[in-house]
């Protein structure tokens, strides 16, 4: 069952991968606000039309005027999609007005949550969601002058939870985040509704039940800040259960908000406290690297190699973000992901490979990547790493370029001196495309090959499996104990997808799919 939920949600996954995220998120956001528009003339939602039309006018430009000056002045590429972002998120989080005041109060929230991306950052990382700091000044200063207005969360209405849930969801699965957030969105309810619960019996009131869940559920903030906000990759931590961490800390908060002087610890506050602790998961994350060289590794397979500025950490199948800023990028935007193929001991050496060919502005700009520049990785992520217990058998399954996670596995295994049952099945278009040949059999683990021709002079331990297809039969024939072993898949959605049923027989299934950049 569980290979089978992974291979839908790998497919899922190959159609909205070829979107970036920021244009992504921009359209789900840009939806989102089209379907307030319409329910406001309806008057199904608090703001009234011409309130949502001037507020998204002045955050717009609050955001996007900093943005500009901030970019201008460190020298950076222009990203109005971020902008136009963290405008449409505020959007939802404070008071729609067309007030003077209450537009002033926009701005400043528009103001104070871009400036936040530069002031509020360390090494290439944002430590607080901009959004929710723009939201929290806001609030504060509203102590103080109210008719500045504040956070109001009014996206939290039964007319907006649905499309608020399904674009949420779209969004989670593209960055995986959704066991996390569903997890955030559990908490959250479930403390709110014991405070609710609480607060009944201590008013001497009888607790509907129902009604309260449908509340909590559907008229709370909830499903907007963790789809939207909690899931932001720039402010969440690096492996898993960090992040579990955070979710639940922050579902506390939020479910059940406590008094810190004339506020309370509201929802954007309570994201803020978990932002907090993610930076101190996060503090080792964002480097710069310098392109040492590059060299060809297969007919359409480059290798860069970096030189990172200061010692950083990782753990081997881990993967990180690489931003190449160029003119006129396409939708994917400049950042992309690349597992990190040399090995932790092999600092301040690191290496990435990428598949050429691709008519993407990114693959344009890092083919044309001269010697000697500096690039930002922005963190390193994931949790695609092999079993803590070393005697635990392993499957690996790369597909042409997937196998550059395992090849930083294997080099670690080396270098360490570790000794691991692993073995390797590598799936390629044709023999020439076998990369990394020489890193795979210095670690001596058996090597399974499947290729439309025939590899020449194979090192020792591999096989060529046939020029068949691979598909789950050939699996199980290739690999027959498999059901003692735990199963590394890397590759294309529609490779997982082929193999789910052989892979359903592993005792562990874990993917690192990719959509193909």
């Amino acid at each position: 069952m569980s290979a089978t939920l992974t291979a839908g949600s790998t497919r899922v996954l190959g159609v909205i991968g070829r979107v970036s995220m920021y244009r992504l998120v921009l359209s789900a956001l840009g939806l989102l606000a089209v379907i307030a528009l319409v329910l406001s003339f309806a008057g199904l939602v608090v703001p009234q039309p011409l309130e949502l039309v001037a507020s998204i006018v002045v955050l717009t430009l609050a955001c996007a005027l900093t943005d500009a000056a901030a970019q201008k002045m460190l020298r950076m590429p222009l990203r109005l999609e971020s902008s136009l972002i963290t405008a449409a998120i505020l959007l939802f989080v404070v008071r729609p007005s067309v007030e003077p005041l209450g537009l002033v109060g926009l701005a400043i929230a528009g103001v104070m949550a871009s400036a936040s991306k530069y002031v509020l950052a360390w090494r290439g990382r944002h430590i607080c969601n901009p959004a929710a700091t723009g939201a929290t000044v806001l609030t504060v200063l509203s102590v103080f002058a109210p008719d500045l207005g504040g956070s109001a969360w009014w996206v939290g209405s039964p007319w907006m939870a649905g499309p608020v849930l399904v674009l949420g969801v779209v969004l989670l699965l593209r960055t995986d985040k959704l066991p996390i957030v569903v997890t955030f969105w559990v908490v959250a309810m479930t403390v709110a509704f014991v405070r609710t619960t609480v607060q009944f019996q201590a008013a001497g009131f009888a607790v509907d039940v129902p009604a309260v869940l449908a509340q909590v559920a559907l008229s709370s903030p909830f499903l907007f800040l963790g789809a939207f906000m909690l899931s932001e990759p720039l402010t969440l931590p690096p492996r898993r259960a960090q992040q579990y961490a955070v979710a639940i800390l922050v579902g506390v908060l939020a479910g059940w908000p406590l008094p810190v002087g004339e506020i309370t610890l509201g929802q954007e506050r309570a994201l803020l406290v978990g932002n907090l602790l993610a930076f101190l998961f996060c503090l080792r994350a964002a480097v710069r690297l310098r392109v040492e060289g590059r060299r060809d590794l297969t007919p359409t397979v480059r290798e860069l190699t970096f030189r990172a500025a200061r010692p950083f950490r990782f753990s081997p199948g881990q993967y990180l973000e690489l931003d190449v800023p160029h003119r006129r990028p396409d939708g994917r935007g400049t950042r992309r992901e690349f597992s990190i193929a040399s090995a932790p001991e092999d600092l301040p050496e690191v290496r990435i490979a990428f598949k050429d060919g691709s008519q993407s502005s990114y693959k344009r700009a890092l083919a044309a990547v001269e010697n000697g520049s500096t690039l930002a990785v922005t963190g390193v992520w994931g949790d695609f790493v092999l079993p803590s217990r070393p005697t635990a058998p392993v499957l690996l399954v790369a597909a042409g370029i997937g196998v550059t996670p395992f090849v930083s596995q294997l080099r670690h295994l080396v270098a360490s001196g570790q000794q691991r049952d692993v073995v390797l099945v590598y799936v390629v278009s044709e023999a020439a495309e076998l990369a990394f040949r020489d890193d795979i059999a210095a670690a001596g683990i058996p090597v399974v090959v499947f290729s439309r021709d025939e590899p020449s002079d194979l090192p020792a331990g591999w096989t060529w499996a046939g020029p068949d297809r691979v598909d789950a039969d050939a699996l199980v024939a290739a690999v027959p104990d498999i059901a003692r072993r735990a199963a590394y898949v890397s590759g294309p959605p529609r490779l997982i997808s082929a193999l789910a049923p052989a892979l359903a027989r592993a005792k562990s299934l874990t993917t690192d799919a990719f959509a193909g950049y």
